[in-house]
């Protein structure tokens, strides 16, 4: 039966397993044998192409752990607290006000300030004191964080949302159906009202509660009594101003965390010792994290070698029939899947355009409905899967004191709300547009 596939079968694995609870690292491995071994690889060239893919998340890695170290380099000297006090002092204890604040910060990180997720080490941990005092439910600020990382780029041609709508324009091109960049945001604003839809469903109704978390010292880091302003503290911003602006100058995380980093060591912000031990802190918050972004690389690269893509949409599509309501409903669950596995939207536009072009035309959706189609697919899945920036950021600053699950705090919430309405609105946008 052509449903028994690689992709299907092992993203069913990888969703089972994490929602077991099995590290998700192991989940990843597991569900990369699965695929490899349903599309007829065996056990040596399954391992094979999951440790060739892993290379292509190297960078994203490696800044992952430098961006932890900065973030507990900044903890150390005190600036976080600092910070923390700051933020108390504007939102109050309206918990409202914080997560809007920080759902700002999200969306400007990628369309104002495209820094992406590097805000959310240095940003969030020192707050999740604010946090505990205002009893919020750390689902709430995954979601408001997660919308913010995701819903500006599909929407917006601005930032990263600029670079995905060409994507899709380029893509689409290519295969046959001519656009021009503006139509992709034409195109996206229904799926985005379903984000929207899902964010105030998720904050006004399924979060409201408060939940009680306990107030933990941070791993690797030293608490500073002293409330007073420092040289330091100015130093501190300063590198992290640097770590930004390096980043945003040379499109490299790595060279703007480890600026940052140099500049707290000469400015004697943090002595040898304290940057030694922030290194060691960065790898024990963010390691993991990091190694989750190699290993889904890796499970990336053996989705793409298996074929099951292909195989997927082609038995898809022979059972479409001329409902046009169907047709988007699975297009769009092809979507799901695919990035679900890979973890990235921008990565699953160039697979799903070969195929949703011709099939679009063929089924007789317009332009922009086509457009919406293939937006939608991409972005379907990035939120909810445990190996997507948009999941792994949000957790990498929650759970900084070992209190906030990565699968039942983050991707699930997730999912549930952002991915059900983006199909939702994603079937009216390809009918109706």
């Amino acid at each position: 039966m052509d449903w028994i596939n690689p992709v299907v079968i092992s993203v069913l694995v990888m969703v089972v397993l994490c929602l077991l609870r099995m590290n998700v690292i192991l989940a990843l491995i597991i569900a990369g044998l699965v695929a490899g071994l349903s599309a007829g690889m065996g056990f040596g060239e399954s391992i094979q192409h999951l440790i060739s893919g892993m290379g292509d998340n190297a960078e994203t890695a490696l800044s992952y752990i430098l961006l932890g170290a900065l973030a507990v380099s900044i903890e150390r000297t005190g600036a976080a607290k600092l910070l923390a006090r700051g933020v108390a002092g504007l939102v109050g204890d309206h918990r409202s006000a914080l997560l809007l604040a920080l759902m700002l910060m999200a969306c400007a990180s990628q369309n104002l300030i495209p820094v992406h997720i590097a805000f959310i080490p240095i940003i969030v941990p020192p707050l999740l004191e604010v946090m505990n005092r205002m009893q919020l439910d750390r689902r709430a600020v995954a979601t408001s964080l997660t919308f913010g990382l995701k819903t500006p780029y599909i929407t917006l041609p601005v930032g990263f949302g600029l670079i995905f709508h060409n994507l899709i324009r380029e893509q689409m091109t290519a295969n046959g159906i001519t656009i021009a960049t503006s139509q992709v945001a034409q195109a996206m604003w229904l799926p985005g009202l379903g984000m929207v839809a899902g964010l105030l469903f998720a904050l006004l109704v399924s979060y409201r509660k408060k939940r009680i978390y306990q107030d933990v010292e941070l791993p690797g880091t030293k608490i500073q009594e002293d409330a007073g302003f420092h040289a330091r503290h100015g130093w501190t911003l300063a590198a992290a101003v640097a770590a930004f602006g390096i980043q945003l100058a040379t499109d490299s995380l790595v060279l703007g965390a480890i600026s940052g980093l140099l500049i707290m060591f000469f400015s004697k912000a943090v002595s040898w010792q304290e940057l030694n031990d922030s290194i060691e802190g960065g790898i024990g918050v963010m390691g993991f994290i990091a190694i989750v972004m190699l290993v889904a690389a890796g499970y990336g690269n053996i989705i793409r070698e298996s074929g099951g893509v292909e195989k997927l949409v082609e038995f898809i599509a022979s059972g479409m029939g001329e409902q046009k309501v169907v047709a988007a409903f699975l297009m769009l669950v092809v979507g799901l899947l695919v990035t679900m596995g890979i973890g990235t939207s921008f990565g699953t536009i160039p697979i799903l355009a070969s195929i949703f072009c011709p099939l679009g035309l063929e089924l007789g959706f317009s332009t922009l409905g086509i457009i919406a189609l293939l937006g939608t697919a991409g972005a379907l899945g990035d939120a909810g899967s445990p190996a997507s920036d948009s999941t792994l950021g949000p957790t990498s600053g929650l759970n900084m004191d070992g209190q906030h699950d990565h699968i039942w705090d983050t991707c699930v919430p997730t999912f549930l709300h952002f991915n059900i309405p983006l199909i939702i609105f994603g079937v009216l946008a390809a009918l109706f547009l």
